[in-house]
């Protein structure tokens, strides 16, 4: 054993991250080890799996798989990271259940976190200012009992991250190698969720993200959780490709209801129809796992922040001018209003002056 990793390990390691074998040959390699493997049980099978033509990348000698896992792990370390594979007593055994678990998870952050339990939130790019709001608040609450796992994109990702980047309980699965920053303007956020929480990539350091990367990113998402929620999401977007896998693993599904017509919520209410919880806020998720919502104090609200929240809800959104007139408060003292509601998180501002009502 070598800086904790065994001879199983470092086979795994280098069959992840060195050997460029495809897909498919990687998935016929963890459905083996998934049972349960020696390392000298592997070697002997690696020779009928990879095949490569005439320049086999299998090598019949452990000596130099190891040097180059070995080699790879600490180039890893270097980049602040390490590897947990299917070998390993620390891989999550949510994920090992999958039809195809990665061989090898290469992280940097927290590494107790793989093994607490774990709820995804996705969503599509462009969310609705509401339901950005909602996912934030939604996923604040969930990090007191899970660990939020998403990715790293704008839309619902950036809202699972903001609402639990605070606690620690964070998850981000990557679709490019730890140590590539995808997208590039969330490199400073990526720093940040290493340093609080946890990233998690099956992909090799240098490699970048590709479209087939983010399917297979979406297995992991879902393979890790105890269940999903879709904050938005169109009727081709990626997030359903979480939600089906989740489906397919047996987890649980849950969706944000979107207005009828709404093209960034179809695919939330065909999952609801299909027979998706429908979700509000984090009690929701909660009571379907037989949780108690913990009490929190009652917000207290102005006469006059009273007033136009009511008018705000039965509307469910509208023109701040519109608002005010219904309550009888003058257009000026309605904005202050407004604002305060949204500090309090019941109010959130879509855009042109509207407002939309949170749940509190």
């Amino acid at each position: 054993m070598k800086d904790g990793y065994t001879n199983e390990d470092l086979l795994l390691v280098w069959l992840a991250a060195c050997a460029g074998l495809d897909e498919r040959a990687k998935n016929e390699i963890a459905q083996v080890c998934a049972r349960g493997i020696s390392a000298k049980h592997l070697e002997k099978i690696c020779g009928a799996v990879i095949q490569t033509g005439t320049n086999r990348v299998y090598k019949d000698g452990c000596a130099a798989i190891r040097q180059e896992a070995e080699g790879y792990l600490l180039r890893l370390s270097g980049a602040g990271g390490f590897a947990v594979t299917l070998a390993g007593t620390d891989y999550p055994e949510s994920l090992r259940a999958i039809p195809d678990p990665p061989l090898a998870l290469f992280c940097a952050g927290k590494r107790e976190l793989l093994n607490g339990r774990k709820f995804c939130i996705v969503g599509s790019r462009m969310l609705p200012a509401w339901a950005q709001a909602a996912g934030k608040k939604i996923s604040s609450e969930l990090s007191e009992r899970f660990a939020v796992v998403t990715g790293i994109a704008e839309g619902g990702d950036r809202a699972a991250i903001d609402g639990a980047v605070a606690s620690g309980k964070l998850i981000c699965v990557l679709p490019c190698g730890l140590d590539v920053d995808y997208p590039a303007s969330h490199a400073s956020l990526k720093r940040e969720i290493a340093k609080r929480g946890l990233l998690v990539s099956e992909v090799p350091l240098g490699v970048r993200a590709q479209k087939f990367s983010f399917h297979a990113r979406n297995r992991i998402l879902a393979g890790l959780s105890e269940g999903v929620l879709v904050l938005a999401a169109g009727e081709r977007s990626g997030a359903l490709i979480t939600a089906d896998r989740a489906l397919a693993y047996g987890r649980e599904v849950f969706a944000l209801p979107h207005n009828a017509g709404a093209a960034q919520g179809a695919g939330c209410n065909e999952l609801i129809k299909q027979g998706a919880y429908l979700c509000t806020d984090a009690g929701d998720i909660f009571a379907a796992f037989g949780m108690e919502r913990a009490q929190r104090p009652a917000v207290q609200l102005t006469p006059q922040e009273e007033a136009l929240l009511a008018e705000l809800r039965l509307a469910g959104e509208a023109h701040a001018a519109v608002l005010a007139g219904r309550a009888g408060i003058p257009v000026w003292e309605a904005q202050a209003v407004l604002a305060s509601l949204e500090l309090k998180g019941l109010a959130v501002r879509a855009g042109g002056n509207q407002y939309a009502a949170l749940k509190a």
